[in-house]
C-alpha cells in the first residue's frame, strides 16, 4: 500500500528552527523512556504555532523555560503536537515513552533479533519523539544512553562518545555528542550484544585513523570486508 504523494508545492519553510537537541533513552525492549531537551528560535510570525511531527507516541509531559506547560498551551493529535504563544528563542522539553517490541513498522526504534536499533530515513525520528521531522531542520545532537549492562552491553550512537559509566541498579550509560548538525533522518542509535573489529589507516595528511565496527557475535569474521571497504 502506498502513502500519501507529496508534491514540492506543498512544502513551505518552517517558521521555527531547533538548533540543538539533548536526548536522554532509557532503553527497554518492552518500554523506553525519552526525555528531549531542545534549543528552538521562531523564525516566522510571532503568533507562529509551533509544530512538532510525531507518531505512535505516549506523551508524559510538556515544559517551556523549565516550567510545565498547562493542557491549553498545547495540542496532539495522532501526528501532531502543538505548541502555542511560544517566545522567540526558548527552551523546549518533552518527556514521552515508546515500544520498540511493539514496533512492527521497523521505522523508528525497534527491537530486532535482542539488539535495539533505529531507521530514521526518511520519516522514521517521529516514531521515537515530538519533533520537526524534516530534512531543512539541521541540528546538533547529544545523546544519552542507559539501559541494562546485562541486555545491552553495547551503546552506541552518532558522533564521539564523551561520557560513559555504570550505575548502582545494574544499570549503564553512554553519552554521544555529534559535532556536525545533522537533520534528523540520520540520527542512530544501536544497542545490544555486540562485538567490535577494528583497523586502522593512516590519511593523506598523515594522522591515524582507527576504524571499528560493530557486530552481533556470529557475523564477527564477516567485518573485515566492511573495513576493507
Amino acid at each position: 500500500m502506498s502513502g500519501p504523494i507529496v508534491r514540492l508545492s506543498d512544502y513551505a519553510p518552517c517558521v521555527f528552527h531547533i538548533d540543538r537537541i539533548e536526548m536522554t533513552l532509557e532503553l527497554d525492549l518492552e518500554c523506553t523512556a525519552v526525555r528531549t531537551r531542545m534549543s528552538v528560535r521562531r523564525t516566522g510570525p510571532a503568533d507562529a504555532v509551533l509544530e512538532l511531527d510525531g507518531q505512535e507516541l505516549q506523551l508524559e509531559g510538556v515544559t517551556l523555560q523549565g516550567r510545565e506547560l498547562e493542557v491549553g498551551r498545547y495540542e496532539t493529535t495522532p501526528e501532531k503536537l502543538r505548541i502555542f504563544n511560544c517566545p522567540e528563542v526558548f527552551e523546549l522539553g518533552i518527556r514521552n515513552r515508546i515500544f520498540p517490541a511493539a514496533n512492527t513498522a521497523l521505522e523508528g526504534l525497534y527491537a530486532s533479533g535482542g539488539l535495539l536499533c533505529t531507521q530514521c530515513e526518511p520519516e522514521g525520528f517521529r516514531r521515537i519523539t515530538y519533533f520537526l521531522d524534516r530534512p531543512d531542520n539541521p541540528c546538533l545532537f547529544t545523546v544519552c544512553l542507559v539501559a541494562s549492562a546485562a541486555t545491552f552491553p553495547r551503546l552506541l550512537s552518532n558522533g564521539h562518545l564523551v561520557d560513559s559509566g555504570t550505575l548502582a541498579d545494574g544499570r549503564h550509560f553512554a553519552c554521544w555528542e555529534d559535532p556536525f548538525p545533522k537533520p534528523s533522518y540520520l540520527f542512530a542509535v544501536v544497542a545490544g550484544d555486540l562485538v567490535c573489529v577494528e583497523d586502522t589507516f593512516t590519511t593523506v595528511s598523515g594522522r591515524p585513523v582507527t576504524c571499528r565496527v560493530w557486530v552481533e557475535h556470529h557475523n564477527r569474521d564477516r567485518a573485515g570486508h566492511a573495513l576493507a571497504s
